[in-house]
């Protein structure tokens, strides 16, 4: 119930407000991001967008584990995710190599920035009611983080192979379209929360996960493009997966 106005301020405990300044900062990083490719600096924007990814994937962590959910917090992330998962990497796209087709351009931008925006009302609405037992296992469509990332792809190209290879505008612009599709689809995706993998094994991954890091800070590109390609084959290959199931 609302508190009345002679009811004394409650008291919050500082660390409490850390998953909130996490979206804060994703949201200041995914900004940023469009002012370094307002000025050509593209290398920097995609980096500037993987952060503000992975500090996504921190702040609904931060908030299970200070126990300190709430409304405003899941709304502030919501809109965090849509300027930096919907809005940025589409205007990164449209001035790295969209521009000389303006219009059709342009398009791609609009087409894809909606479809994270209904990305994203779905996911909140579904976790708001029940009877989507999906979105605790697997995600329905492409998360927007991974959609932001996907994206993303014809600069990765073009970054790793020193901009010997770009794509022309019109096939960036249907990429674009694509990964905005596979956003709002019922396509099945992986959800990396819910890997599980054996104890004897936990080495392993951490052993994995230590090469995975260390390639993105050499070859930040080419494992940049290696990861993205690797989560379609996962897409697909939970596709057909799904596909056979019907007929066992």
């Amino acid at each position: 119930m609302p508190r009345s106005p002679t009811d004394p301020p409650r008291e919050l405990l500082l660390l409490k407000l850390l998953p909130n300044l996490v979206s804060i900062l994703a949201l200041c990083s995914g900004l940023t991001a469009i002012r370094f490719a307002i000025a050509g600096n593209f290398g920097l924007a995609i980096l500037l967008i993987g952060t503000a990814a992975a500090l996504d994937g921190l702040d609904g962590r931060l908030a299970r584990m200070l126990k300190s959910e709430s409304a405003i917090g899941a709304e502030l992330d919501s809109l965090c995710d849509f300027v930096n998962f919907g809005v940025t990497p589409a205007l990164v796209l449209y001035l790295w190599g969209l521009r000389a087709e303006t219009s059709l351009g342009w398009i791609a931008v609009l087409v894809y920035a909606v479809c994270c925006m209904l990305r994203l009302a779905r996911f909140n609405v579904g976790s708001r009611v029940e009877g989507e037992p999906a979105e605790k296992t697997v995600f329905i469509g492409v998360p927007s983080p991974a959609g932001a990332m996907l994206a993303l792809v014809p600069m990765y190209l073009a970054l790793a192979l020193d901009h010997a290879v770009v794509l022309p505008p019109q096939l960036v612009a249907l990429w674009m379209v694509a990964i905005g599709a596979l956003m709002i689809s019922r396509v099945r995706t992986p959800s990396l929360k819910r890997i599980k993998v054996s104890t004897d094994h936990a080495r392993y991954v951490l052993v994995g996960l230590v090469i995975v890091v260390a390639a993105l800070l050499t070859y930040p590109w080419v494992t940049l493009l290696t990861l993205s390609l690797a989560y379609l084959g996962a897409i697909l290959w939970l596709f057909l997966r799904n596909l056979q199931r019907p007929a066992a």
